[in-house]
């Protein structure tokens, strides 16, 4: 069986989306499940638009998603340089051999007449195509114009005739008519390669046995296959999988919740979660089961139940999914996870030891981790918790329901005074008190809990109280209940004095 290679290869002109983050997961699982090679390989020919930054960016993201590489920038291998930039000589050893073969010609059309002809095939509503002036050009005047100092670009001699065709994996058998094609640009006039050129010559010589790639590079392939044609090579198998939409059915973008896959680490997504999601948007073990860890989608994946029909991105999904990895986490983990941003927002002390920061967070993480959805949910969820007994935020609907104008004021009194007796304090024998008060008030348990979580925490929904209380612990407690009692003192009628 012929070794699987496959390749990701991104331009480094930004940073790595969601579409092609999927594409990478793709040839990543289908190398893992042949015990095949992932290389990651950077077109980074235009210059202009490449930089060192994005590569930085795209290769840090296929980190956090997992995707380790066998070959490619930073761990090498046998067919570098892994970066078109550097691969000239491999580009001008495969131009050589078509000029040997009579595969390509010189044309000298200028860009100005080049964009005439395409305006005018508008015009007639027909498809833009070269019209081939140079294509019979003697070699004699070829040398002339080259030696008048004329530019002169590299453009494949298509055969006009026949189609071509080719089994593709997803999307079954597809062919094009190579009357509908041109005479394409494959090098510059100093032998630098475009892309369909360099795509096929890297791949050659990288030994790529399988092209996985989005369906936008569909109309790609023909030149391709013309060209490892004209090179008497075998081309790859190829792949395109479907595009990714969004909701509404337009094309993906940031107002469908789409961002760079280095925001969607910083937004708190777990790499497991993003990594689970992001495989469904195109393929599916069955209808019931959605959850894999990343060792079961590399026994699972193939490309058999990849689908040709375009994935609906869904963010409410996303985060579902998301929460549903924090609250597997134990509360260690989610504790560590969090606490970068519980410092960013002030809410522990980066100076802190380290071991008495975490204690603090893993308590607080204990009461609320069925709350998050994102690790920066922490802050919100959390700070309550962390801030000092005079800074946590009232709710206006708790207050409104609970606390303004003196509501409730005889209980929170009661419960102070039972708390500041309470012996051991300690989950077990506060809710013993706070329900045996209850009972002998004959009151339902909930006309107790409600105001006294609002007089703690400033909010109406939270962690159970009697867990929270012990959490916060006895000083706390009274410190709260007392600064509720001071905020919201009971109104006294006109006349009346205590």
């Amino acid at each position: 069986m012929t070794e699987i290679r496959v390749r990701f290869a991104p331009s480094p002109s930004g940073y790595l989306h969601v579409g092609g983050a999927r594409t990478a997961l793709f040839n990543w699982l289908f190398a893992r499940h042949h015990g095949g090679k992932f290389i990651l390989r950077v077109e980074d020919t235009d210059r202009n638009r490449s930089s060192d930054e994005s590569i930085a960016a795209i290769t840090n993201s296929l980190r956090w998603l997992l995707l380790d590489w066998d070959e490619g920038p930073e761990v090498g291998g046998p067919q570098g340089p892994y970066f078109q930039s550097q691969r000239g000589k491999v580009y001008q050893c495969y131009l050589d051999r078509l000029i040997a073969q009579d595969k390509v010609y010189r044309c000298f059309c200028s860009p100005e007449k080049l964009e005439e002809e395409r305006t005018q095939a508008l015009e007639k509503k027909k498809p833009p195509r070269y019209a081939g002036t140079c294509r019979d050009l003697g070699k004699d005047e070829i040398t002339e114009r080259i030696c008048r100092g004329e530019q002169a670009v590299y453009r494949y001699i298509n055969p006009r005739v026949g189609e071509v065709a080719f089994d593709d994996l997803v999307r079954g058998r597809v062919s094009f008519p190579t009357a509908e094609m041109d005479d394409f640009v494959i090098a510059r006039a100093d032998g630098s390669p475009l892309y369909n050129f360099a795509v096929v010559c890297d791949d050659l010589d990288m030994r790529i046995s399988h092209v996985i790639r989005g369906d936008d590079h569909l109309s790609n392939t023909p030149k391709q296959l013309l060209l490892y044609q004209a090179l008497g090579e075998t081309p790859p198998q190829f792949a395109h999988v479907s595009q990714i939409l969004g909701p509404d059915g337009s094309r993906l973008s940031k107002r469908h919740g789409a961002t760079s896959i280095d925001s969607y680490r910083n937004e708190g997504f777990l790499a497991g979660a993003f990594v689970n999601f992001l495989v469904l948007l195109g393929w599916a073990y069955n209808d019931e089961r959605e959850i894999f860890s990343l060792q079961e989608l590399v026994e699972a994946f193939s490309l058999e139940r990849v689908t040709s029909s375009p994935a609906i991105y869904n963010q409410d999904k996303l985060l579902w999914m998301n929460g549903l990895y924090l609250r597997q986490l134990t509360p260690d983990q989610l504790a560590a996870a969090v606490v970068p941003y519980l410092a960013q927002a002030g809410l522990v002390d980066p100076q802190c030891d380290p071991d008495e920061k975490l204690a603090r967070v893993l308590g607080a993480v204990t009461l609320e981790q069925e709350k998050f959805k994102l690790l920066s949910d922490a802050p919100r969820l959390l700070n309550f918790l962390l801030v000092n007994d005079d800074e946590y935020p009232f709710e206006e609907d708790a207050v409104k329901k609970h606390l303004e104008g003196g509501k409730n004021e005889h209980i929170l009194r009661d419960a102070a005074a039972l708390l500041i007796k309470l012996e051991p304090f300690n989950l077990e024998h506060i809710e013993q008190a706070i329900r045996s008060y209850a009972e002998e008030k004959g009151l339902g348990v909930g006309k107790v809990i409600h105001p006294l979580r609002a007089a703690l925490s400033g909010r109406n929904q939270g962690p159970g109280l009697f867990q929270m209380m012990e959490f916060l612990g006895r000083e706390s407690c009274l410190r709260r209940i007392q600064r509720a009692l001071d905020l919201f003192p009971r109104e006294l009628p006109a006349g009346e004095s205590d």
